[in-house]
Parts: C-alpha cells; sequence; structure tokens
C-alpha cells in the first residue's frame, strides 16, 4: 500500500509551526530534524480503534460486545452503528480542542482485527488503514503527532480485556503465527506510514506480559528489523514487560532511535487504593514508584514516556466521600505526578480522551440518547464489579468471599503466588478476572446487546451522536490541570 504522505506539509497555528522532519532519539530527549526538543505530552484515544468496557459502558472483550449487537440488530444495521459510532467519536472539534490544551500528541490505540481478520490471517484489510488515516488527516489540520499503538495481538499479549482475546491467558506468546502475523501488520503500517511527519513512531505491543520474560525481548528485536526494512526513520515506543512496568530483564543496549515507555497508574487514583492527602509519605511514594519504572532508561540514556496514567473520577458517593471531595484527591493527585514528571521533561500521554465519565477528559452528557438507553445496565454492571477499571465490589464482596476463601484453602500456600502475574495479582485478583470480568460479563453483554433491540438507524446514528464533542461535557479540573503542565514547557513542547 502507498505511503500516505498527504497530510505531512508544515501547518501553523497559534504562533507555531508543525516541523515537516520526522522525529527522532537524540540522548536522553526527542528532537525534530532542525534539532530541536520536542516533549510529548498528549492523551489516549481509548474506546474508539480499540473499545474497552469501562470506556463505553459495555461488559467483556470488544469482540464479544460487536458480535452480540450484530446478533440482536442483523449485520447491516451493527455496522451502522458500529461506522458512525467511529465516525463520531473523533472529529476535528476534538483535535482542536486537545490543540487549544497545548497538548502536542495522541496515542492511537488500535485492534488488530480492524486490519485481519482471524479466518484470513495475514491478509490486510485496507478498511483499518482508511480509519486510521482520517485519525492521522484530523491530527495532521491541528499539529498534533500520531503514536501508533497496537492495543491488541492475535492470542492477547496480556492477560486483561483491553487486549480483546476473551480469555485470561495471554496465547501470543505460545503461537509463532500470531508473532507472525504481527510482524507482518507492522511492515504493512510502517510502510504506509514511512516518511510521514505527522507520526512520532510506532508502539508495537501495548503492556505486553511475557511470562517467561524472554519471548517479549526476541520479539521486539524482531519486530524493530521487520519495520526497519520499509522505514528507517520514525522512532518506536518500546513498553515495559508485565503491564509496561518491568525492564529488569531488557538488554543493557537498548535498541536504535528508540523510546522506552512505562505506565505509572497510582492505586490512590482508584476506588480500591485509598484517598490522596498529599501527604509526604505518599508524595514519597508516587516518586519512589516511578523511578522504579524508568530505572532502566535513567541508566541507558534514552527519552522516557509515560504512555498511561491518571486517576479515575467519581460521580456519585464513594468511600464516605462526595463526588467533588474525591475528584479534588484525585487532580491532587495527578498534580503531583505531572510535577514529577515535568522536572527531567518525561513524555507523557494520560488515559483517556472520552468515556461514560469514569476517567476522560471528555465524556457523554448523562441526558443523551446513550447514556439515558444504558443507564440501568451501566449500573447493574457497576454495582456487580463487572469490571474491574474504576469500581469497587462493595455490594458483591460477601458473595464472592466464600468462594475467595474456597480457592485460599484449596490451593497450597505455597503456590497462591505461583501464577503470573503475581505478586501484581493475588489468588483473588484471577479468580476474580476469570469469574466476573470474563464469564460473568459475557452473560451480561447479552444482556446490554437487547437495549438495542427494534432501534432504527435513525435511533441507532442519534446513540452514537452522543460521543460527538458538541454534546459531550468536559472535566474542567482534569483539562487545566493538563493545560497548565504543557502550555509551562513552552514551545520546546510542541510541534
Amino acid at each position: 500500500m502507498a505511503s500516505n504522505t498527504s497530510s505531512s506539509s508544515p501547518n501553523s497555528r497559534n504562533g507555531w509551526t508543525r516541523s515537516n522532519s520526522i522525529l527522532r532519539v537524540s540522548g536522553t530527549s526527542i528532537v525534530d530534524g532542525d534539532g530541536n526538543k520536542v516533549i510529548l505530552k498528549g492523551v489516549g484515544l481509548g474506546g474508539h480503534l480499540n473499545m474497552e468496557n469501562f470506556i463505553t459502558g459495555f461488559t467483556g472483550h470488544e469482540h464479544e460486545h460487536r458480535e452480540a449487537l450484530t446478533a440482536v440488530l442483523g449485520k447491516e444495521k451493527a455496522d451502522f452503528y458500529f461506522g458512525r459510532f467511529l465516525d463520531y467519536f473523533f472529529t476535528d472539534k476534538d483535535a482542536e480542542f486537545l490543540a487549544s490544551l497545548g497538548l502536542n500528541s495522541i496515542r492511537v490505540p488500535i485492534n488488530y482485527r480492524h486490519f485481519e481478520d482471524d479466518m484470513n490471517p495475514g491478509v490486510i484489510k485496507p478498511e483499518g488503514f482508511r480509519l486510521l488515516d482520517r485519525i492521522v488527516n484530523i491530527c495532521a489540520r491541528h499539529n498534533i503527532y500520531v503514536i501508533i499503538d497496537l492495543h491488541t495481538a492475535p492470542g492477547g499479549q496480556n492477560q486483561d480485556w483491553h487486549c480483546d482475546s476473551g480469555i485470561t491467558k495471554a496465547l501470543f506468546w505460545k503461537f509463532k503465527n500470531f508473532q507472525d502475523r504481527v510482524a507482518n501488520l507492522w511492515f504493512e503500517i510502517a510502510k504506509h506510514y514511512r516518511g510521514n511527519p505527522v507520526i512520532a513512531g510506532y508502539n508495537p505491543l501495548n503492556e505486553p506480559s511475557d511470562p517467561d520474560h524472554v519471548n517479549l525481548i526476541a520479539f521486539y528485536a524482531r519486530v524493530e528489523k521487520v519495520i526497519r526494512i520499509v522505514d528507517p526513520e520514525h522512532m518506536l515506543f518500546i513498553d515495559g514487560n508485565t503491564y509496561s512496568m518491568d525492564f529488569t530483564r531488557f538488554p543493557k543496549t537498548p535498541l536504535p532511535n528508540a523510546v522506552y515507555a512505562c505506565h505509572d497508574y497510582s492505586f490512590l487514583g482508584f476506588p480500591r487504593g485509598g484517598t490522596y492527602t498529599g501527604t509526604p509519605e505518599q508524595k514519597a511514594k508516587l516518586r519512589s514508584s516511578f523511578e522504579r519504572k524508568v530505572k532502566f532508561m535513567r541508566d541507558a540514556g534514552v527519552p522516557i514516556y509515560n504512555g498511561e496514567f491518571g486517576p479515575v473520577y467519581a460521580s456519585a458517593e464513594e468511600n464516605g466521600m462526595s463526588a467533588a471531595q474525591v475528584n479534588e484527591c484525585r487532580v491532587a493527585l495527578l498534580r503531583e505526578q505531572l510535577s514529577i514528571y515535568r522536572e527531567t521533561d518525561v513524555n507523557w500521554s494520560i488515559w483517556t480522551y472520552k468515556d461514560i465519565n469514569y476517567q476522560g477528559m471528555v465524556y457523554a452528557d448523562e441526558g443523551s440518547a446513550y447514556m439515558k438507553l444504558l443507564a440501568p445496565f451501566i449500573q447493574k454492571k457497576k454495582d456487580l464489579s463487572a469490571d474491574f477499571w474504576g469500581s469497587n465490589d462493595d455490594k458483591v464482596k460477601e458473595r464472592y468471599e466464600p468462594l475467595f476463601k474456597a480457592f485460599r484453602e484449596w490451593v497450597p500456600e505455597h503456590l497462591h503466588n505461583k501464577k503470573y502475574p503475581s505478586p501484581l495479582w493475588t489468588i483473588e485478583r484471577h479468580v476474580e478476572r476469570v469469574v466476573r470480568e470474563t464469564l460473568l460479563s459475557e452473560y451480561l453483554g447479552w444482556e446490554m446487546a437487547e437495549y438495542f433491540d427494534g432501534k432504527s438507524e435513525e435511533e441507532l446514528d442519534e446513540l452514537a451522536a452522543s460521543y460527538k464533542f458538541e454534546n459531550c461535557k468536559v472535566r474542567d479540573e482534569l483539562n487545566a490541570a493538563l493545560s497548565e503542565d504543557a502550555k509551562a514547557t513552552g514551545k520546546s513542547s510542541r510541534l
């Protein structure tokens, strides 16, 4: 497929100009073709070309969600709905808003299923590039760099819902065929975008979790060579192992022209993690946690990219506090993290841009057609703790505790932490991931689909339009914190 360079011409807005050269690594910095330092500060476009349950309200995995709606609506109407959803979720108005905040980059998570079918592996579908080109061209018009992030791989590169495998094992590391398909996909992506200065680089795998800690290293070496066959210029964004937090088994010599990426979520930003009050102990823990994740980058002398971070926000009382009190604490936590990153010019991308009022900078209005239709289901899903992100299990804990207790008794104690990723996941976490977030969620996904039964194309269009920027609300406190940090860096942070 031909290189997409139609959007690569220089563009000027608000007194600054996007470089017409491709970004590259220079020591610990990212620079443009003239050697000017560029600090990438942006957001992940979660929920779009890779859908996630907590972002748009379904349960389980994206392919299950699509299949359930197709079974209810029929293929033609389901395709119509999802097509409209993708059209409305990210438009020029969204890019204009991000640029107005001073943000200069978007990390675009993609699902491999847009580019190939499991029943026709290795055959690349043009539709995937049409969808991705649309985002790239929008970003080009608003001077925003794009990082292409493979968020799902065939078989699943990690054990969680966001790699859309439908299971809780990362089979990507067990089957060479899966790895061959991803290498082929990156060859085609790199060929398509070579020479395009809007593209900041390629993120080969989001949050890989290789239990053996060696398959990932071999895969990175392989995919780097494959990409370089057709694109010797664009940077690579290399995630650490175990959900982008572990670099301890990485070779001391980094890959050429590569930025290494951690993810820096804090438990204090979630309902089960306690309350951030800004104590010296909490601030010290935030700093030490981040420095542990980036020790490899510091030692190797390469740029640091924090590909995901950020708390979730409350819309009702939580842990005995009002939503306003909770969110004040969460924004304070975010500001402290940003101050740590700013000290050493860390590149960052907050998670996530748009959702149903969990974590997004922008979120669907509760009065919109989508939110009114699905409000009962979304509340049920939350009460049942059917997705892990942004919920607690207060209302179902007593139901599951006997099961957890039984597992602790049935499994010898010395094996409780045997299953990877441990101790990141306890034995209870493994049980709830399988029972609640996979099996129960599959059943609930069929229930959600029934809410769409009988909807006309006009009604489906209205539901999808709930995600248009002009129909959404913005999270002012969060956006102010991000904008202040982005603009505080000055011109070096802009394109």
